[in-house]
């Protein structure tokens, strides 16, 4: 498995001197990306949402070409279509090699193999 986008909304820079805001979200700069299917259930989707940020998420999205029937901004109603819109990007995409950048800093955190190495320096302490 590999990073999905679901565990990129919660990351951030721990970076010296960079501020929880500063440091989020992280900007994906994807070398390989893959989809992998699994079962969908909306009421996981329904919840997953509610600790998402969703500018974030559709931004992530972006940066891996997967946000093309995304709306701009969340609907208060969710039908069966976005969901499972949803679903594929927050799911089903993985992010194999690249890596994440600090948007404050622009360190660059590496993703081998699907996962990213967010070990800081010991001067980023």
């Amino acid at each position: 498995q590999a990073m999905r986008l679901v565990t990129h909304n919660m990351m951030r820079s721990n970076v010296k001197d960079v501020t929880e805001d500063e440091g989020y979200p992280l900007v994906i700069e994807p070398s390989s990306v893959t989809t992998e299917e699994c079962d969908f259930d909306g009421d996981i989707v329904r919840e997953l949402l509610t600790k998402m940020n969703y500018p974030a998420l559709r931004a992530a999205a972006t940066q891996v070409d997967q946000a093309a029937d995304l709306p701009a901004e969340l609907p208060s109603t969710l039908d069966d279509g976005l969901l499972r819109r949803l679903h594929h990007v927050l799911l089903q995409v993985h992010v194999v090699e690249g890596a994440l950048r600090c948007p404050k800093t622009g360190r660059r955190f590496k993703i081998n193999n699907g996962i990213p190495n967010m070990l800081l320096h010991e001067d980023e302490l």
